[in-house]
């Protein structure tokens, strides 16, 4: 079986059980070398706007070569535009964003419109342009190339909410939502139109899915309220959602988004995504059998391997049993395709990598 149709009939898009649950993963720059080194295959990255979504986008070649049932693609830097680097270490992204490297992920050191008070602040602020030269030259070439045999997601993660948490800083957002300030409506809906302009050319260039990305949640409960949630932000997602649909009513809509949100899913789900995101694991409301049974005809489910300890510190045992767990749990009756919860950092050994991917396949099958 091709993986698209693995894909899409996990998904319950098409007729039938697929062979096998579809496998999917990312991996950082340093496994990606070493990969590429040990395959014989050039490692192709795609600089997106903001650094962290650059490990989504790149290395496709080497991760179908894995056994991965999935490309993922999206926006990369406009040509002639250049990196570079402060002597503190710091640099500018294509949003203005001040950032440095973290000691896994990139970190915002200085917002573009953190200065922001009123809507007019927002509309004097410039957005990259979604239309740029070669935004999307490795989307096109990727789409083109593995259409007919994978499963092909568009993403424009750091989408509506966390978009807007780095343009303005996220301390100053959560105080200004709380307080009401005149320019958050302005820059939900502005973030929410440039995405829309992404989202909107990967449609056209005929992705499967789109993959939006913002993070409600923290280790233990929701970042914001589900009212608060309900009036600022929902209807910036609907309208964006409700956009992509009216391009492509077949667009599956996904969200990634970490954290212990459970308590949004009804919302997530009325805002017209059907494919859930990383489901995390180990937090507050996330227990895959309650997950399945509440939520199960409404989302498929995608992700649920912890890499916080699991797949850094685990033992093959006990990866093997919650690789099983998840697949009989998350997997009754199709809607889940495996992968761990975020992108594998380098505390996981590649030999790891490996093993993962070794028992997906291994107690994947349907019978």
């Amino acid at each position: 079986m091709k993986p698209r149709e693995r894909v899409l009939r996990a998904f319950r898009k098409q007729e039938g059980y697929p062979d096998r649950v579809p496998i999917q993963f990312d991996l950082c720059r340093d496994l990606l070398e070493y990969f590429g080194k040990k395959l014989g295959i050039p490692v192709n990255y795609t600089d997106n706007l903001y650094e962290d979504v650059t490990y989504r986008i790149s290395g496709n070649e080497i991760r179908t070569a894995m056994g991965s049932d999935v490309i993922v693609t999206g926006p990369g830097r406009a040509d002639g535009f250049e990196i570079k680097e402060n002597s503190d270490g710091t640099w500018f992204n294509e949003y203005g964003m001040q950032m440095k490297q973290g000691m896994i992920y990139v970190e915002p050191v200085a917002s573009p419109i953190a200065h922001a008070e009123t809507a007019a602040d927002i509309e004097a602020y410039s957005f990259p342009d979604p239309h740029a030269s070669g935004r999307y030259r490795d989307a096109e070439e990727l789409i083109k190339k593995y259409r007919d045999d994978y499963f092909i997601i568009g993403d424009i993660e750091v989408t509506i909410f966390s978009l807007a948490q780095h343009l303005v800083g996220m301390e100053k957002l959560m105080m200004d939502m709380a307080m009401g300030a005149e320019y958050v409506e302005a820059l939900f809906s502005a973030c929410a139109d440039f995405q829309i302009e992404i989202g909107l050319r990967l449609v056209e260039l005929g992705v499967d899915a789109i993959w939006a990305g913002d993070d409600f949640g923290s280790q233990t409960d929701l970042l914001i309220s589900p009212e608060m949630f309900g009036n600022l932000l929902k209807k910036h997602y609907i309208r964006m959602n409700n956009t992509f649909k009216s391009a492509n009513p077949d667009i599956i809509l996904i969200l990634h988004c970490d954290g212990a949100v459970s308590k949004l899913l009804d919302d997530i789900s009325e805002i017209g995504y059907e494919v859930f995101n990383p489901v995390q694991p180990g937090v507050p409301g996330h227990l895959p059998k309650d997950l399945k049974e509440e939520f199960g005809n409404k989302f498929v489910f995608w992700g649920a391997i912890d890499q916080q300890y699991l797949l850094p510190k685990g033992t093959d045992e006990e990866l093997e049993s919650d690789i099983r767990e998840k697949i009989q749990i998350l997997g009754k009756d199709r809607g889940y395709m495996i992968s761990p919860a975020h992108i594998i950092q380098n505390d996981v050994s590649p030999e790891r990598v490996e093993k993962f991917i070794e028992l997906c396949k291994k107690h994947g099958r349907y019978e």
